[in-house]
């Protein structure tokens, strides 16, 4: 049971992070006239909150009133907050206003001053973040680009026509089933870094800039695509991204926005071809490698060559070698050795049972204990 209402709980809070979000996304839009913030809620219930401490010094106490000044105050707020719009504001303080004389009458004028002088004001009183520039519209022509801080607004004349971000912004984008040069079929997914360094020409000169620019990444995409073969695409990545920055960048520099940087996250290819390219690869490891082989063999048989040449006119050399390399066969306890006999008389080594003895000698044994082996004859 605990579970179950704590994800109610959780899922209300959710869904109401996200009206929020939904609704302070709406204040960034064309669509909105004005953000409603918390801080204009603040002014609209403390103007209906002094305005409710006048009435009551006035005259007596009267709980209708109480409930009419804070349910006015209460409800314009939402109201305010959802639609964001002069078209409401002018309705809803309309309505307020006909409701407290209609039931306040004939002691209503403090409650009419008090809604009007809220909606003038609440509304009024605009905010802009640190990241964020203003573009405010007066009577439909530009009027100013606000900085961040609070800033004032005349009621219904004045549209602040959008809030725009001016920091850097990511933005995914994809070429779904391209031709490349050579009629290879793939699927690019980049992203774009880009942001909005003049917030009057992005708002004025292109309508919905952020779809403008993705769009326009697909394209340039696209068109880089076609004009490279899949050898190109997969190991020319940056380069691949810087001229599409290039190009996105030329288009969207007239909008005031500048494109940073492109980066082209994955490139899938059919299946198919992709087996055929694992196989083509293994294939040529394996060539590789029996080069490699080759000609290290190559390599030693020189070096062998070379070293033939020191051993040829000096028996001595040749036999110390033929010494040392029995020695190092016979080091390790239990090895055996099988030398021809000629390589054993060249080295004075006796017989095949002498080397035998010289294997037990260099095992450990005190050579008097060693049987003497007669020669052969």
């Amino acid at each position: 049971m605990r579970s179950v209402v704590k994800e109610a709980g959780k899922a209300i809070l959710t869904g109401a992070g996200l009206e929020r979000k939904a609704v302070q996304d709406f204040a960034t839009t064309l669509r909105a006239d004005f953000r409603f913030a918390p801080l204009n809620a603040l002014f609209l219930i403390a103007i209906y909150v002094a305005g409710l401490v006048v009435f009551l010094q006035m005259y007596s106490f009267s709980p209708t009133a109480v409930l009419l000044f804070m349910g006015s105050g209460l409800a314009l707020a939402v109201i305010f907050r959802v639609t964001q719009v002069w078209e409401a504001v002018v309705i809803a303080g309309t309505a307020d206003c006909l409701l407290g004389y209609l039931y306040l009458r004939p002691d209503s004028e403090v409650l009419l001053v008090s809604a009007v002088v809220a909606m003038i004001i609440a509304p009024s009183v605009q905010i802009a973040y640190q990241w964020e520039r203003a573009v405010v519209l007066r009577f439909g022509k530009f009027q100013a680009l606000r900085k961040p801080g609070l800033f004032l607004v005349v009621p219904v004349i004045d549209k602040v026509a959008r809030f725009v971000d001016q920091r850097v912004r990511v933005t995914d984008f994809s070429a779904e089933t391209t031709l490349t040069s050579d009629t290879v079929p793939v699927n690019v997914d980049a992203i774009a870094f880009w942001m909005v360094w003049d917030a009057q020409k992005c708002v004025l000169e292109v309508e919905r800039f952020e779809d403008a620019v993705i769009l326009s990444a697909q394209t340039a995409l696209r068109n880089a695509i076609g004009k490279n073969d899949l050898a190109n695409l997969l190991s020319e990545r940056d380069r691949l991204g810087h001229e599409i920055q290039k190009v996105l960048d030329e288009k969207t520099s007239g909008w005031g926005i500048t494109t940073q940087a492109v980066e082209i996250r994955d490139i899938i290819i059919p299946k198919d071809l992709e087996d055929a390219m694992s196989r083509q690869a293994q294939a040529e490891r394996e060539r590789q490698s029996r080069i490699i082989l080759g000609t290290a063999e190559t390599e030693i048989a020189e070096k062998f060559a070379r070293a033939s040449l020191h051993y040829q006119n000096n028996p001595v050399a040749l036999h110390l070698r033929a010494m040392n390399m029995v020695y190092e066969g016979l080091r390790q306890k239990g090895s055996m050795i099988i030398v021809p006999s000629s390589a054993v008389e060249t080295m004075g080594l006796g017989a095949l049972g002498g080397l035998t003895a010289f294997g037990h000698n260099s095992a450990g044994q005190d050579p008097a204990e060693v049987p003497e082996v007669p020669p052969e004859d």
